[in-house]
């Protein structure tokens, strides 16, 4: 399984030095990263990425609110497989007719998507979960009304804020989940408690076990108190030395 690097969590250094912070990603050992919202900059980005010898096997970008050709053709610049919308807004899961219209537009995606090579997946937060629908979680409605060819990457931390036991979950959903986002902290919504994979509660090797045909576990901390690259680092260091 490749480890993958959600580059979203040095989107601070991204922003000052695109190039550079991608050197340093690959100097820590990443083989692969996830960009996101990558269309302004896929040229450069993909550049880099060469230079250094990563790939990008799944990216990050607005699906159902931007240009899809445009976001399949930065896609295909930057060898990207799996294009992953990474957010509908909370009021759109709170019917069971919204999160079908949801699932209809990842659908329709999907189906331009193919037509690149590409294809289409969703990641959830942890209100997909927290709102039920005849006490149903929202993302498994939506999983219900998706074409087989639609993928998702459950962020695993989330799906844990949200209420659920993420290693059920991803029973529940099995091979529909291509991608998960491994992330750590003390399970609050509180973003900067986030800290280095296997440094908090989350039970990171039997979230991994639960999904073995995984094209990628995703690394990410949404904010970090502290050196994010160290704790970028440590996190494939926990990952690297696998299951105690």
């Amino acid at each position: 399984m490749t480890y993958s690097l959600q580059l979203y969590t040095l989107r601070t250094a991204i922003g000052e030095d695109l190039p550079g912070t991608i050197k340093r990603v690959a100097g820590l050992g990443y083989t692969a990263v996830e960009p996101y919202n990558f269309v302004a900059t896929a040229e450069e980005l993909a550049e880099a990425l060469a230079a250094n010898g990563l790939t990008a096997p799944s990216g990050h970008a607005p699906l159902l609110s931007a240009d899809q050709d445009e976001i399949f053709e930065a896609a295909r610049t930057l060898g990207i497989g799996t294009v992953i919308d990474p957010h509908v807004e909370r009021s759109h899961w709170t019917s069971a007719a919204d999160i079908k219209a949801t699932a209809e537009a990842l659908n329709a995606a999907a189906k331009k998507g193919a037509g690149y090579g590409i294809t289409v997946g969703y990641h959830n937060h942890e209100f997909e979960l927290e709102e039920r629908i005849d006490g149903v979680s929202g993302l498994e409605v939506l999983a219900g009304h998706l074409d087989p060819e639609v993928v998702l990457e459950v962020d695993t931390y989330w799906a844990a804020v949200g209420g659920e036991d993420p290693v059920e979950l991803l029973r529940r959903l099995g091979d529909r989940v291509r991608f998960v986002h491994i992330k750590d902290g003390p399970l609050t919504k509180n973003n900067k408690e986030q800290v280095a994979v296997g440094s908090g509660r989350m039970r990171v090797w039997d979230v991994l076990d639960a999904v073995p045909g995984l094209e990628a576990a995703v690394v990410e901390l949404d904010d970090f108190d502290g050196d994010v690259f160290t704790a970028v680092a440590d996190s494939l260091t926990y990952l690297n030395e696998g299951k105690k």
